[in-house]
């Protein structure tokens, strides 16, 4: 298994690769996956899935000492036509389906939920707006579980926005029907003090297309773990990400896609910028292409913006091989400050070196805004990373 490193500005790693049954990647270290939080132990800090995380900024969600608050939370869905949306008890059989807990905070948080929401997309539905999820924070714990579902061939983009002040942890299920298409817009745009730790799970079905574009700005501490699983062949995942790390801020984004199916695809891109000291972004890449997934075309990539002294960026891309009969397979991660080529090139046109510093940074992350496609969305994304950069000043 590669070491996680701790990597400087202007650096760069390419992590690893293992051809073989019985390597050991971080997708291998960790306990059995349980919806039991029983089954998973405190976390200590120095197990390999946590010793990134300040586990003393978790508010108690690793060992149990967070207890839900009434009105911790307030939920607000805005849905077009043809979409049903209930409130379900634990008993629900649609619950769960898309993954099972990876880690003792999903568990927990699987374990403390009272009612959940389920989010239905009708059969060969295509969607003319989007399904708008508005999650603002009231102070106090809270414990959630989100599902959305599409039937086949049916169509939507779902905008999941997350403000105010809380701490919150939950898992959300994307179930994918044969066919259907799916892009997921989830923006972490918390307070300050906000704590936020969640679970991402996608079940693609056959032919079926998902997209996930995670934006994460606020927060103190911010740990989400999307992953991805296939439930049939020619399924395509997408996997784009956006983080703007700012002064003491703690955001980790830690990805996995299981490809246990054959024929499949994915992708995934993320992006971070970071600014002052104490500001920490980690992500985690996890890739495994099981022994009977022949045909697998996979790729991931994360690249790191520093722009100031005092932030600190772990950056870890694994990938691990059980067959030799794939289409492509490969990862990357860099890690840098600003281009002095870039800059000097703006600034020699009469461009103000702040204002060239924008286009720099408006630039890196562009290529992942647009894969958005609302442009409201867009626009209000585009704002927030100026207002970051204006801040810094």
């Amino acid at each position: 298994m590669a070491e996680a490193q701790n990597i400087p500005a202007g650096s760069t790693t390419t992590g690893s690769i293992a051809v073989a049954a019985e390597s050991t990647v971080a997708t291998r270290m960790s306990a059995p996956p349980s919806f039991d939080v029983a089954d998973f132990p405190v976390p200590h800090g120095r197990e390999e899935e946590w010793r990134f995380t300040p586990l003393e900024r978790l508010r108690g969600l690793h060992d149990g000492t967070a207890v839900a608050t009434g009105g911790a939370v307030k939920v607000e869905v805005d849905v077009p036509e043809g979409v049903t949306v209930e409130t379900v008890g634990r008993d629900d059989a649609r619950l769960g389906r898309a993954g099972t807990p990876v880690d003792r905070i999903a568990a927990q948080a699987y374990s403390s939920f009272e009612k959940a929401s389920v989010i239905t997309v009708a059969k060969e539905a295509v969607l003319a707006e989007p399904i708008r999820i508005a999650v603002h924070g009231e102070g106090g714990v809270a414990y959630a579980h989100q599902v959305i579902e599409l039937g086949a061939f049916a169509e939507a983009v779902v905008v999941i926005d997350h403000t105010g002040d809380a701490v919150v942890a939950g898992n959300v299920d994307y179930v994918l029907g044969d066919g259907a298409k799916l892009t997921v817009v989830s923006v972490q745009d918390w307070d300050d003090t906000a704590v936020h730790a969640a679970q991402h799970n996608a079940l693609i079905g056959r032919d079926a297309t998902f997209k996930s574009i995670v934006v994460t700005f606020g927060g103190d501490l911010v740990r989400l773990h999307p992953r991805v699983s296939y439930a049939g062949t020619g399924g395509e995942a997408e996997l784009f990400g956006l983080y703007f790390t700012d002064r003491s801020q703690h955001q980790e984004h830690r990805l996995f896609v299981d490809h246990n199916t054959p024929h499949c695809k994915s992708n995934a891109v993320y992006k971070g910028a970071l600014q002052g000291d104490g500001a920490h972004a980690v992500w985690i890449g996890d890739v495994l292409i099981q022994a009977k997934a022949e045909g697998t075309d996979t790729y991931e990539m994360n690249r790191n913006l520093v722009l100031t002294d005092g932030a600190r960026v772990d950056s870890v891309p694994n990938l691990e091989i059980e067959t030799g009969e794939i289409v492509g397979a490969g990862h990357a991660s860099a890690t840098g400050r600003f281009d002095d080529e870039q800059l000097f090139y703006l600034m020699s046109r009469g461009i103000p070196a702040e204002e060239a510093r924008r286009l720099v940074v408006r630039g890196f992350f562009a290529e992942l805004v647009q894969q958005i496609g609302l442009p409201d969305v867009e626009a209000r994304l585009l704002d927030k990373i100026e207002a970051e950069l204006k801040a810094s000043v």
